[in-house]
C-alpha cells in the first residue's frame, strides 16, 4: 500500500517531499533516492545547494523527480511570489541527503544562508537528515555536538552508515543507500498514520462543525451608555476550547470580554449587541452540527437609542425596552435544526425553570446554574452545574469552570452521538 499524507485530515494525495541535496560525493546517490521515493508513492521536489550542483546538475533531478528544481534562494522569478514559503508549506518533509558536516553545522547554528537552509527554518514539517563525510569529521566534537542539538530539536537522522569511504578511509560517515532511506521513510509514515489514529480515537468530535455563543451584550442607550449584564465569558470561552480539545471545529460569536479567545477556534467573531449576535449565528447555524448558546444575551433593548449622551436634568428618566430576538428558539426551530444546548442562568427555583426552557424551546440539551450569589456563575472563576435532557439528568458541583466545560464537552459529545445513532 502507497503512503498517504501524514495529516490525519488527508485521504487521498501523496506525502510531499522536499528533498534538499547538500555538496558531498554522495549526491549522486540522490538521484536514485528520488526514483525510489517516487515508486512509493511519495510526490519530491529538489531543492539543491550550490556545491551540489558541482557533483549533480539540475536537469538531473528535474527529469527523474518531473518537477522543478530549486537551487537559488534570491531567484527573482520564483521570489515574485515568496516561492520559498510557499515551498516550505508545501513540504509535508524535508529531507535532507546527503546531510553534510557543513549543513548540520549551519542548521544548528539556525542559519539561513541559502535557499536549502531558509526552508529549513521556515517550514514546520518534519526534519530528517541522512549524514554524508568523512568518517573523522562525523566523529569530531563540532558535529556530535551539532548532532545533538539537532536530535533536541526533534529532527531525525537516518544513519550514517559504516564502511569503505570514497577518500578510502573505513568508519561511519556513509551515506545509506537510496532504499534504506527510501525505506525509513516508508516506516515514518506508517508510524505517524498510527498516531494519528490513536489521536482520532481520542477526538470523537473530529470533523464535527460546533458553533458556540460566549459573554455579554451591550444595548446601547446612548453613544456612551448600555444595559449589559455581568457575564464575562470564561464558561462559553473555556466550553469552546474544551471542545476543540475533543477534535470540534468550533465558530466563537463572543459579546464584549476581557478575556483572550481560545487560540484553537477555527473562527472568532466579535459582536456587541444582541440583534448583531442573532445575525451571525442565523448566518451560521444551518451548517453546523451542534449549537452551544452560552452568551448571556439581554432580553431587551432600548427601543430608540439616543443619538447623544442623555443629560442629567430630570430627576427621573424613563426607557422604553423592547424585546430582542431569542437566538436559541430560533435555531433549536429550523427545519433541520444542529443538536442544541442551552443555558439557564437563574437567580432562583433553578431547576424548574430549565424544565420550563428546555420544553417549551424543544432543546436537546440545558445547563442550568445559578446565578447572584457569592460563589459560581458570572464573574467568578467556578461554577456548579445541573444539566437536563429528556430522559436524564446530571449534575456537577462547584468547581473551576475550565474542569466544568470539560465534563461538559464529554457529555455534550455522549448526548449528541446518541440522537446521531437513534436517527441512523
Amino acid at each position: 500500500m502507497k503512503p498517504t499524507l501524514l495529516d490525519a485530515d488527508a485521504t487521498s494525495r501523496p506525502i510531499q517531499v522536499l528533498l534538499g541535496v547538500s555538496g558531498g560525493i554522495s549526491a549522486y546517490k540522490s538521484v536514485d533516492l528520488v526514483r525510489r521515493l517516487s515508486e512509493q508513492g511519495f510526490l519530491v521536489r529538489v531543492v539543491m545547494t550550490r556545491a551540489a550542483m558541482a557533483f549533480v546538475g539540475p536537469l538531473t533531478f528535474q527529469a527523474v523527480s518531473g518537477q522543478p528544481v530549486r537551487t537559488d534562494l534570491l531567484d527573482p522569478a520564483a521570489e515574485a511570489g515568496m516561492g520559498h514559503i510557499e515551498l516550505a508549506r508545501w513540504a509535508d518533509l524535508l529531507l535532507i541527503a546527503p546531510a553534510t558536516a557543513d549543513l548540520m553545522a549551519r542548521l544548528a547554528a539556525g542559519i539561513a544562508d541559502d535557499l536549502l537552509t531558509t526552508l529549513a527554518l521556515a517550514t514546520t514539517a518534519p526534519l530528517i537528515l541522512a549524514p554524508a563525510m568523512n568518517q573523522q569529521m562525523w566523529r569530531h566534537p563540532a558535529t556530535q555536538e551539532n548532532r545533538a542539538r539537532l536530535l533536541a530539536r526533534g529532527a531525525r537522522l537516518l544513519g550514517p552508515a559504516v564502511g569503505a569511504q570514497a577518500c578510502g578511509d573505513q568508519g561511519p560517515g556513509r551515506m545509506l543507500e537510496p532504499a534504506e532511506i527510501a525505506e525509513a521513510l516508508v516506516a515514518l509514515a506508517a508510524e505517524r498514520a498510527r498516531a494519528d489514529d490513536a489521536v482520532n480515537a481520542d477526538r470523537p468530535l473530529r470533523g464535527v462543525s460546533v458553533l458556540v455563543t460566549a459573554g455579554p451584550t451591550r444595548e446601547p442607550l446612548d453613544p456612551v451608555r448600555y444595559l449589559g449584564n455581568r457575564s464575562s465569558g470564561r464558561m462559553g470561552y473555556a466550553l469552546a476550547e474544551a471542545l476543540c480539545e475533543r477534535g470540534a471545529q468550533v465558530v466563537l460569536v463572543t459579546g464584549p470580554s476581557a478575556l483572550p479567545p481560545p487560540p484553537a477556534v477555527a473562527e472568532l467573531v466579535r459582536v456587541e449587541t444582541a440583534l448583531q449576535m442573532h445575525a451571525e449565528v442565523m448566518r451560521r447555524s444551518p451548517a453546523c452540527d451542534i449549537f452551544v448558546a452560552t452568551a448571556a444575551v439581554a432580553d431587551y433593548r432600548p427601543a430608540a437609542p439616543a443619538g447623544q449622551k442623555i443629560k442629567k436634568s430630570a430627576d427621573a428618566l424613563t426607557v422604553h425596552l423592547v424585546r430582542n430576538p431569542d437566538i436559541l428558539a430560533e435555531v433549536a426551530a429550523l427545519p433541520r435544526p444542529p443538536f442544541t444546548l442551552g443555558f439557564a442562568a437563574e437567580t432562583h427555583d433553578v431547576e424548574t425553570a430549565a424544565r420550563g426552557k428546555l420544553r417549551d424551546k424543544r432543546l436537546d440539551m440545558i445547563a442550568a446554574n445559578h446565578v447572584g450569589g457569592t460563589v459560581g456563575g458570572f464573574e467568578h472563576s467556578e461554577n456548579a452545574l445541573l444539566v437536563i435532557w429528556n430522559g436524564g439528568q446530571r449534575e456537577w458541583p462547584m468547581m473551576p469552570k475550565v474542569e466544568l466545560a470539560r465534563a461538559l464537552a464529554m457529555l455534550l459529545e455522549e448526548r449528541y452521538a446518541a440522537r446521531q445513532a437513534a436517527s441512523a
